[in-house]
């Protein structure tokens, strides 16, 4: 199926859009997942940081598993019966990388200026320059991921709210829904390294039921 990259997340685009590269989804997120966990371990091993390779690899999972459900997300709310202001307002607004951005600015801001004992905890008191880099990029990652999802929802609400769709796209949005609060559940296998961290771990676990309730209220309104 043809994608105006109008109709497509940012990371569909930058995936899609590069000159000369073209490539399936399934090798794409393929890629992610080597050049990240080897780089995790590599690095982990290098420096001897083997508890934040633990860390970092359920990050690159959560991220890995996240472009799987974007690829899903994108491709099955393209193909609904919805009028091409549903698809403007998901797709076409970008908001998604807005509320990422937002959530990574956050994210770093507490790390770096409320609280630094995780990335103490993690890399020591002197993190080696590739290791934060390799780290921002994949919280990143995690966090365009969070973005994604929280603005999924929002948008599903509003499609429940104002458009009226017959019943076999009915049933395909109520399982769509349940496939995105499926997607923010994945997140909770963060928990286990943020239980030491109240703030992050109230946002983790806030983000998710946040997701849930909006989707289920879509779903209860389709």
């Amino acid at each position: 199926m043809s994608r105006n990259y109008g109709e497509t997340w940012v990371y569909e685009s930058l995936v899609g859009g590069i000159p000369g590269l073209d490539i399936s989804r399934r090798l794409a997120v393929a890629i992610q997942f080597v050049l990240f966990e080897v780089g995790v371990v590599a690095l982990g091993w290098y420096y001897g940081l083997w508890d934040a390779v633990v860390a970092g690899t359920v990050a690159v999972a959560v991220a890995v598993v996240g472009s799987v459900e974007m690829h899903r997300l994108g491709a099955i709310n393209r193909r609904l019966p919805t009028p091409a202001a549903h698809k403007r307002l998901l797709f076409g607004s970008s908001i998604e990388i807005v509320l990422g951005v937002l959530a990574f600015i956050a994210l770093i801001t507490y790390m770096i200026a409320w609280n630094g004992a995780l990335i103490d905890r993690l890399f020591g008191p002197s993190p080696p320059v590739p290791v934060v880099y390799l780290t921002l990029l994949i919280l990143w990652d995690l966090t365009y991921r969070i973005g994604t999802s929280w603005w999924s929802a929002v948008v599903a609400l509003w499609r429940a709210v104002h458009v009226d769709l017959p019943p076999e796209a009915t049933s395909r949005v109520r399982r769509l829904d349940a496939e995105n609060i499926a997607f923010s559940a994945i997140q909770l296998t963060l928990v286990p390294f943020l239980l030491e961290e109240p703030v992050l771990l109230g946002a983790v676990v806030g983000h998710v039921l946040a997701v849930a309730i909006v989707c289920s209220a879509a779903i209860a309104l389709s």
